[in-house]
């Protein structure tokens, strides 16, 4: 299978979508059923399951469940607009807000930023249904971190 890497645009560190789907492979994206679809120049789009793993008791789509797809979208995002062999991102703080419930079949996320600083980023993904309609919009601020040097022993 061939992979094809994102389109230009925003993108920094270079990556394929199987490539993201890969590395969440034993991660909580994994767990989820989390799978990154597609990639544009500026956003990124991933899908989850509604069903037993992401539901909560009351049958519809946990809200949990929304903002861990909201946080893998922007995150991977995140790093994808940064030289990776140099920075990474952390999250310093997501919300969410609930507008509908999800009851089945598939919920879709696209991320797109709102700014990316050299120290910061803030990201916005709107979560919908199967029908196109807005389930939950979730923003998240990441912090640009310097990969640690190693140290050398003398």
């Amino acid at each position: 299978m061939t992979e094809t890497p994102a389109p230009a645009g925003i993108w920094k560190t270079p990556f394929t979508i199987e490539m993201a789907n890969r590395y969440g492979q034993g991660t909580a994206n994994a767990h989820m059923g989390i799978e990154i679809t597609e990639a544009g120049p500026d956003y990124l789009v991933g899908r989850m399951p509604v069903d037993e793993r992401t539901k909560q008791p009351a049958g519809i789509l946990h809200g949990g469940a929304s903002v861990l797809l909201a946080e893998t979208l922007a995150s991977w995002a995140g790093n994808f607009v940064i030289d990776a062999a140099a920075q990474s991102v952390v999250g310093q703080e997501i919300n969410a807000n609930h507008l509908r419930p999800g009851l089945g079949g598939w919920v879709t996320g696209i991320t797109r930023p709102i700014h990316i600083g050299k120290r910061s980023q803030v990201w916005e993904t709107h979560i919908t249904d199967e029908a196109g309609k807005l389930v939950c919009i979730s923003r998240m601020t990441l912090a640009v971190i310097d990969r640690p040097v190693p140290r050398t022993k003398g």
